[in-house]
């Protein structure tokens, strides 16, 4: 479903074979994979993340000729190799830094002069109903998420660009740089509305407020999200719209 991004993500970095890269909050490692195989051959990439279950998934499919490590770690703290990386990137993995700004300039350790930082975030979420219209439904049945500022740690904490340009100069990058990118997002998967309801439910806020309710309220919140998403539906594909951030920036060194 994200490959527009990991295309998008991939161009603004330039990726060049035989580079060494770290990719943030790599998850299971899809985009881990994808970048070791554009690295290949002679490069090599780290990938990071918190969660050891993703980790196992991750350490599954990348395969042996691929030239990947996986470490859990923080990229808050985790000691890396200095200035051994011409490359950190990042799909979603870091709006969640509880402390941005060094985590920013630890990553940028990490990274050789001249190594590039280039990662994908979520604009505002107003412009991006994949999560609201689910989320507006799910609200219905069950409590509201708590309260948030618009600089807490989220999916959305780096909405504002004026925001994300302090965070990366205060952390000492240089020739900052982002570009909107829009698309739409068939969160079917090409498997029809019911499958677009799963993973309405199965991932983001509404899948959050409707953890912990009973069996009822989920089945009452799935039948209002699927008829709030039929009219979007084509075929079995159910796409609505997507609105990111492509943030490249440059160290400079020193």
């Amino acid at each position: 479903m994200l490959g527009p991004v990991d295309d998008r993500l991939f161009a603004s970095a330039s990726v060049q074979s035989g580079e060494r890269a770290i990719d943030v909050g790599c998850g299971c490692g899809a985009t881990t994979i994808a970048l070791a195989r554009r690295v290949a051959p002679g490069g090599h990439v780290l990938g990071l993340d918190i969660s050891e279950q993703m980790l196992v998934r991750a350490r599954e499919r990348a395969r042996t000729e691929l030239s990947v490590t996986f470490a859990l770690a923080d990229a808050t703290t985790y000691e890396f190799a200095p200035g051994a990386a011409d490359l950190a990137i990042s799909r979603f993995g870091v709006m969640f830094f509880a402390d941005p700004v060094t985590a920013f300039a630890n990553l940028r350790k990490g990274l050789r002069t001249g190594g590039r930082l280039v990662f994908a975030c979520w604009r505002a979420a107003k412009l991006n109903p994949w999560v609201t219209l689910p989320l507006r439904e799910a609200q219905k049945h069950a409590p509201p998420m708590p309260e948030t500022g618009p600089e807490d740690p989220g999916p959305f904490a780096f909405a504002s660009e004026e925001r994300v340009r302090k965070i990366l100069a205060d952390a000492g990058y240089r020739d900052i740089a982002l570009a909107p990118h829009d698309f739409e997002l068939d969160i079917a998967g090409g498997r029809g509305l019911d499958a677009a309801v799963d993973t309405a439910v199965s991932i983001g806020p509404a899948s959050r407020i409707l953890q912990d309710q009973s069996e009822d309220v989920r089945a009452a919140a799935a039948a209002d999200i699927r008829a709030a998403l039929l009219p979007h539906a084509r075929g079995d594909v159910v796409p609505l719209g997507v609105a990111t951030w492509i943030v490249a920036a440059v160290n400079p060194g020193g």
